[in-house]
């Protein structure tokens, strides 16, 4: 579900959000625009779009979804996965990706969603990375074994999911102290 927001909002406010929507009756003029772009079976209620997708097609239609809304301003919910996508605030790669085990793929992700795509780490979702193709990139597994490539790939265990939290934030923002804090081995 897309709509406008004028501040970041956060996973809980975006879920509570779609619900109410979802008890409303479908109906409304408002965005037709985006709607008219928006791939899969689009609702419009007032103020929101709703996108239903098929299932053996959702992670291609949902990074659609995604590039459309924040190609206007607009926020994503995506209520399968229960992320927000917020159109800010950004890393300071442009072009960056977050990937994750479970075949979500995102262009220039906000930080909330990298946080958020963090705690989501399990067997159906094996791994996160943030990707700057062609320069450097910055994985988790279950476990918390962070690994790092610019150049050589190296690993770290990290205690805890703060502390993976803490780097990735600092590579998403072009800081490096995650990589004084940790004993790296190849």
């Amino acid at each position: 579900m897309v709509w406008d927001e004028p501040v970041p909002i956060s996973g809980d406010q975006a879920r509570a959000t779609y619900l109410a929507v979802k008890r409303t009756e479908p109906g409304g003029d408002d965005l037709p625009d985006v709607a008219k772009e928006l791939p899969g079976e689009v609702t419009l209620y007032p103020g929101h779009v709703l996108v239903t997708m098929d299932l053996d097609t959702m992670d291609e239609t949902s990074a659609q979804v995604f590039t459309i809304a924040r190609a206007h301003g607009l926020v994503c919910y995506d209520p399968q996965r229960d992320l927000v996508h917020n159109v800010a605030p950004l890393g300071v790669y442009e072009g960056m990706q977050l990937h994750t085990g479970d075949g979500l793929i995102v262009n220039d992700p906000d930080l909330g969603l990298v946080h958020d795509v963090l705690a989501t780490l399990s067997p159906q979702n094996p791994f996160a990375a943030l990707v700057n193709f062609g320069r450097h990139f910055l994985q988790v597994s279950p476990g918390y074994e962070l690994e790092y490539k610019e150049g050589a790939l190296v690993r770290a265990m990290v205690p805890e999911l703060a502390e993976v939290r803490r780097s990735f934030h600092e590579y998403a923002t072009g800081e490096r102290a995650f990589l004084n804090r940790y004993e790296w081995g190849s």
